[in-house]
């Protein structure tokens, strides 16, 4: 298999493309907004409201034609998941709630499908809807296949607590497939109070130990009942193994009389179990290094702990919500397989770019993207069914950062390049880009070399569907050059089609020392492997 990203609907990509049971661990981290307003969820909508455009990270589900058709198809598929999500109508109402409760529902039973028999999965939610997350996936998996409810305690609390508790933290359910699943445990280091208490002792060599009991709880045990070392207990041992690890000094008699006891070295055990309340994991600072400024990035650290536990080396992660990217990152970092969905192009590029950062351009020739058009045709098509994700996607083709899009607020300007080609001065300087997926005008130039002026940029790109005719490009070379301090000159009003994207051609920009898009990703560095959170266990649930 080879890692896959695929760009569009996880619902359709699951149906089209992941075959059952084909997928050892899913994660997923499904966009909803925790910062609306509690009341605003559950205000009853008639359904008539029409779908709003939906912009990159945006985090609101509404009861609208969409909801109500797919909360129908849901129902009428029967089974429990059918009788559930009638149970969350009669109670809830029609609302934002009901609306995202209705999207959810087919993507996990899809999700539940591409599992193997021994997989997991990890769905992360907030507090506002992990309860009825919970009884969806209770009537999908069963309850029988509950693993945990995670407590990730995040750092920063959410909000003022004037009228509430302060929100700080996010449930992550652990469901399996079935009654056997694959598991890792996995240990923290003591508490340093802990090992004060307990390993009190040290050798001549510096190594911490505690003192054992080896006294067998069971008294009826004839045969394990001696003298030893002048003191007659039913012990835990033989006598032949007390005498050699006697010999071998793991066993001490503190005093004359004294009950021997065994010497348990604090390097030689596991640690602490991990329990299902996180509080070790800080989310990604401002500063942190691999801080990519995704609204809803989660530390690699919370999915290397997921990963490591519930999958081993060659496995096969399933993100289908992957935003920046994060678990495939550590799946390829922890040697595991990986498939990535996303439903917006502005994604998948963030994705490409983490991936090449962190493991180098060669990364690019072992994973294969799927839904991202591959000729002039595919652009076209795309530019008709979706002109943001063209807009996206374009973008994407010359390395750019998107603006934010707000109505009427962008100003002309659809995304941006930084570079640095000055060594003296420092200066950040940019190109400025506009996309447009029509006929080119010559008016489109004037007004791009206005942007440019009013910027104060150093170049201009627009980049078009369509070839422009001979009048907008004599306008474009009419504007004159820019001359980098390294004396090169280059177009300040630069155009480029899709077509030549596509066949190879970039923009044409100075040398630059430090030509940045995406925020970099720090390069990966790969854990030592070894101890218990390498130990393959197969566990029947109790």
């Amino acid at each position: 298999m080879k890692n896959t990203l695929y760009y569009g609907d996880n619902l359709e990509v699951l149906r089209r493309y992941i075959p059952d049971e084909s997928v050892d661990l899913i994660y997923l981290d499904p966009p909803f907004n925790s910062d609306q307003n509690y009341n605003v969820l559950f205000a009853d909508q008639n359904g008539s409201s029409s779908a709003a455009q939906i912009q990159a990270f945006e985090d609101t589900w509404h009861w609208d034609q969409t909801a109500a058709a797919t909360y129908q198809e849901v129902v009428e598929a029967g089974g429990k998941v059918s009788l559930a999500m009638q149970a969350f109508r009669q109670a809830l109402g029609d609302n934002d709630m009901l609306a995202y409760l209705s999207m959810m529902a087919p993507r996990l039973v899809g999700l539940r499908r591409v599992l193997k028999p021994t997989g997991s999965i990890y769905l992360h939610c907030d507090p506002t809807a992990s309860h009825y997350l919970k009884f969806l996936m209770d009537a999908i998996c069963g309850p029988v296949c509950f693993g945990n409810e995670i407590i990730w305690q995040r750092t920063n609390a959410k909000g003022l607590a004037f009228t509430r508790f302060a929100r700080n933290h996010d449930v992550i359910l652990r469901y399996t497939r079935s009654e056997k699943w694959t598991w890792n445990p996995s240990y923290t280091a003591h508490n340093p109070d802990y090992i004060k208490q307990f390993y009190k002792y040290t050798d001549a060599d510096g190594r911490r130990y505690r003192l054992a009991d080896l006294t067998n709880p069971n008294k009826n045990r004839p045969n394990l009942t001696y003298e030893f070392l002048g003191v007659a207990r039913v012990w835990r041992w033989t006598k032949n193994r007390m005498e050699d690890a006697y010999r071998e000094g793991i066993v001490v008699q503190t005093k004359p009389g004294g009950v021997p006891a065994l010497k348990r070295y604090l390097d030689e055990q596991e640690g602490t179990p991990i329990g299902d309340v996180w509080t070790d994991i800080r989310p990604v600072q401002s500063q942190a290094a691999e801080r990519l400024g995704y609204p809803t990035q989660k530390p690699e650290s919370l999915l290397e702990r997921i990963i490591n536990a519930s999958s081993n080396k060659g496995d096969v992660v399933l993100d289908p919500f992957c935003g920046c990217g994060t678990a495939i990152s550590v799946a390829q970092r922890l040697d595991r397989k990986w498939i990535g969905i996303d439903t917006t192009h502005l994604a998948v590029t963030l994705m490409k770019h983490r991936l090449k950062n962190a493991f180098g351009p060669e990364i690019s020739k072992t994973f294969e993207i799927i839904g991202e058009p591959l000729d002039l045709s595919g652009a076209k098509t795309l530019a008709s069914d979706d002109p943001y994700q063209f807009q996206w996607w374009a973008l994407g083709l010359v390395g750019a950062r998107p603006v934010e899009q707000k109505k009427g607020a962008d100003k002309g300007i659809d995304g941006r390049i930084i570079f640095h080609d000055d060594a003296k001065s420092q200066k950040t300087k940019q190109v400025v880009i506009s996309v447009k997926s029509g006929n080119i005008q010559v008016s489109h130039i004037r007004d791009l070399r206005g942007v440019v002026e009013r910027e104060h940029a150093e170049i201009g790109l627009l980049i078009c569907l369509n070839d422009p005719t001979f009048p907008v490009l004599t306008e474009a070379v009419g504007v004159g050059f820019y001359e980098s301090p390294w004396h090169t000159k280059h177009p300040r009003i630069q155009l480029l089609t899709i077509e030549e994207l596509l066949a190879g051609k970039t923009i044409d920009i100075p040398p630059s020392r430090d030509m940045r898009t995406f925020k970099k990703a720090p390069k990966a560095k790969k854990k030592p492997s070894g101890g218990m959170q390498n130990m393959f266990f197969i566990l029947k649930s109790i």
